[in-house]
């Protein structure tokens, strides 16, 4: 199982998003293999991403990106935050530095340790970088 950024969830979505194919083609090689997951973190900032003006296309209004968050959750399965991921968090709070908007992709990492993943499909390779002794970091 392979879990699922946000900015792969945006790129394959939006049809005027740049990768947009880039990111298309690699969530359909990779679920064509392997079960693919998120996590209610992921779904959320969908929606905050999708619901402000973006350079490459217009908002989605709240009703539009809720509804894809839905179709979402019936795509992949939807890994839960909870005291595991705390846990994590806290762990890899003791090994590594990061702070500020680090904290989402420390607790990306934790979500993932929380529930064996190991593999993220992400755009943003050098934003998991210093986690990759704990997981594999795939781009598109």
């Amino acid at each position: 199982m392979s879990f699922v950024d946000t900015n792969i969830l945006v790129y394959a979505t939006a049809r005027s998003a740049p990768f947009r194919e880039r990111a298309r083609a690699s969530l359909a090689r990779m679920a064509a293999t392997e079960p693919l997951s998120v996590s209610r973190q992921i779904l959320r900032e969908y929606i905050a991403v999708m619901t402000r003006q973006q350079i490459w296309g217009k908002a989605l209004t709240l009703a539009e990106a809720t509804a894809d968050t839905a179709a979402f959750g019936r795509r992949f399965s939807v890994l839960e935050d909870g005291p595991p991921v705390w846990d994590q968090l806290m762990e890899l709070s003791r090994r590594y530095s990061f702070g500020g908007r680090q904290v989402h992709d420390a607790n990306v990492v934790a979500t993932m340790l929380a529930h064996g993943e190991r593999r993220l499909l992400t755009f943003n390779e050098a934003d998991f970088r210093r986690f990759t002794p704990l997981i594999e970091v795939v781009a598109p």
